[in-house]
């Protein structure tokens, strides 16, 4: 690293850890000696579980030490501080992964004033725009900074968008709201118009911003937007249209069990984060789901309950948490926001976004049997294209006839899942399959309007064409989720410890359905899950537990030794039941994603519920074929 006056020391975030140390201890490295620097580092390792209990300064000691290079951590807490680093120098989709405003928040508390990389993801660049951090995508800066050059603001900001670049100067979202700054108005392009763009355009309040007819929040950021509220408007302000906003406690509710939260005595920190969000709920008499009543658990999953019991088609949904696109499967426009974005909406009712391409995602045939979204999201997952950032910041609207053919809970799988795919939100038409859910799940009889589609002739970014029937059962290895590969072209099938299905991915009816299609397959046939494996079911919400016991189907899972979880976000978000305890032990799951450190240290592979539940009976890797071809060639 270098002293450069203004800009503090560099550090280039290496894919070998050896460099990453010297740096941290005093060596000075040109560009050319870094070597290859780590593409896709995500929030959870910048701001990693032990910053989550912090909404202020303290996060800065924990900045970037979920880093992992080479299978290591080479950042201690509060080493970026003590090295006196100013600048961060990464590579491909950095910051992909979840929305937490702390990553950005934690690096600002840390020193640092100028990321650069080769590209970012949506979310944290627009977190970091909204803190007033400075990001830029031109490595070229950093030969510039080994001679001591600092560039100015304004070069910096050129290739920005103006209300980007606005906000940036302003010192941050906020500041921005609160100061005279305007930006160029919007043009709507004429001609046909994708479903996306028409439900902006309805919901448009000024250039720039849009009306949000729901906002939800969760407890994990509920505390850091009180504080920025009273930091930046005092303590008398008050929300905008405080009906059209919605309350959860759904991440921390099984923190009690939660062994690295225990073990790391974060339980306090956990409470406080509770304690904020129950203060904000009474202060300004908001709609909360918190804890459930009577039991362990939560009254369910915050985007997962804004798809049973909120959101519509036509309606623009923001929330705090990357997979709010999950209602985008009703026909909505939903997408997550920061904290500081999340504020500004609250005192507002306006939500900053800006022109993001759409991205058709065409998916022709059937899904064979056997075959659930999941598997198709992990497919795409793997595509090259996506996997070099083909995906970052689009839309994704899915359609064809295997998406027509699925279930409002299948597409929920898809759309809730474009934020691992980099994706700005995911969306499908609303048709008579989503008029059924509305009716089956809230008893009410929507009426589609006409214009609630795509015009013939719309305008795509691209066009990605699956064959469905080409598919197959798919995993994804340790690390990434679009490390995908079909499950029948894995050689060796590593032995599991750990089968979990759940979170806000796999914790819906249909789901749980497949749970029940292999797991009671299983019981008739005495079997149980393996001695070494434990597996774990955890309903998204109240409404998945009460059906699940409606149709019966507690007494299978049971029957095979299944721990039964009352709704949370849980070891998804490692914090819970069913998140591993070291490095040794592999877990096969249903949730979105495996990045390192975020459903504890061991190795995660991803699976469909189907593949997770016949991994869980066999011990080890194995679709439900596969299963029942084993199980018959033992009984024969």
């Amino acid at each position: 690293m270098s002293e450069v006056a203004g800009s503090g020391r560099r550090l280039f975030l290496c894919a070998d850890p050896v460099l990453v140390r010297a740096q941290l201890a005093g060596r000075d490295l040109a560009r050319a000696e870094a070597g290859a620097l780590r593409d896709d580092i995500s929030t959870d390792e910048i701001s990693p579980l032990p910053a989550m209990v912090h909404f202020d300064a303290a996060l800065g000691r924990h900045a970037h030490t979920g880093f992992t290079a080479g299978g290591e951590r080479p950042i201690a807490v509060d080493a970026l501080r003590r090295a006196g680093v100013g600048v961060l120098i990464g590579g491909r989709r950095y910051g992909k992964g979840s929305s937490r405003e702390h990553a950005p928040l934690a690096e600002l508390s840390a020193g640092i004033r100028l990321v650069i990389a080769e590209s970012f993801e949506r979310i944290y660049r627009q977190n970091a725009d909204n803190l007033g951090l400075l990001t830029s995508t031109d490595l070229g800066l950093v030969e510039r900074l080994e001679r001591g050059e600092w560039p100015s603001t304004d070069e910096l900001l050129a290739d920005r968008e103006p209300l980007a670049a606005a906000i940036v100067r302003a010192g941050g979202l906020l500041r921005y709201g609160l100061g005279p700054q305007a930006a160029a108005a919007d043009l709507e392009a004429p001609g046909p118009k994708t479903l996306f763009e028409k439900i902006v355009e309805r919901h448009r309040v000024r250039p720039g911003f849009v009306r949000a007819d729901l906002r939800f929040i969760h407890e994990y950021y509920t505390g850091m937007c009180a504080h920025l509220l009273e930091e930046h408007l005092g303590a008398h302000y008050r929300l905008h249209e405080p009906d059209g906003i919605v309350c959860f406690e759904d991440h921390l509710s099984y923190v009690e069990q939660s062994p690295v939260h225990v073990a790391q005595g974060l339980v306090p920190g956990v409470r406080r984060l509770s304690q904020s969000h129950r203060a904000f709920v009474a202060k300004h008499g908001l709609r909360d789901h918190g804890h459930a009543i009577g039991s362990e658990g939560s009254q369910g999953i915050s985007h997962a309950m804004v798809a049973e019991r909120y959101a519509l088609p036509g309606q623009l949904v923001v929330g705090t948490d990357s997979h709010t696109p999950h209602s985008g499967a009703l026909g909505c426009v939903a997408f997550g926001v920061g904290t500081t974005e999340m504020a500004n909406a609250f005192v507002t009712g306006a939500v900053r976004i800006g022109h993001p391409p759409v991205l058709r995602i065409e998916v022709g045939g059937r899904l064979p049997v056997g075959v659930s979204a999941k598997d198709l999201v992990l497919h795409l997952l793997a595509l090259p294209a996506i996997r070099a950032g083909g995906g970052v910041g689009r839309v994704f609207e899915f359609g064809g006839p295997a998406i027509r053919a699925m279930d409002t809970d299948e597409r929920a799988t898809l759309t809730n899942m474009t934020a691992e795919l980099g994706g700005f939100t995911g969306i499908v038409e609303p048709d008579d399959e989503t008029v059924r859910f509305l009716r089956e799940r809230r008893g009410i009889e929507f009426r589609i309007e006409p214009w609630m589609r795509s015009d013939a002739g719309a305008r795509y970014g691209s066009v990605i064409a699956i064959a469905a029937t080409s598919l197959s059962p798919m995993v994804a290895r340790p690390g990434d989720p679009g490390h995908g590969v079909p499950l029948a072209m894995l050689a060796e099938r590593p032995r599991i410890d750990i089968a979990y299905g759940g979170s806000c991915t796999a914790g819906k009816r249909e789901d749980f359905a497949q749970y029940h299609a292999v797991l009671s397959w299983a019981a008739r046939r005495g079997l149980r899950a393996a001695p070494h494996v434990t597996l774990y079911l955890q309903f998204g919400t109240q409404d998945v537990r009460e059906h699940c016991i409606r149709e019966g189907w507690l007494e299978a899972f049971e029957a095979v030794g299944a721990r039964i979880l009352q709704p949370a976000c849980g070891a998804c978000a490692n914090c819970g039941p069913g998140a591993s305890t070291s490095t040794e032990q592999v877990t096969v799951s249903a949730i979105n994603r495996n990045f390192p450190g975020r459903s504890g240290p061991g190795q995660v592979w991803l699976a469909s519920p189907a593949t997770v539940a016949a991994s869980a009976i066999a011990g080890k890797l194995a679709s439900f074929d596969e299963l029942v071809a084993g199980a018959c060639e033992n009984l024969s």
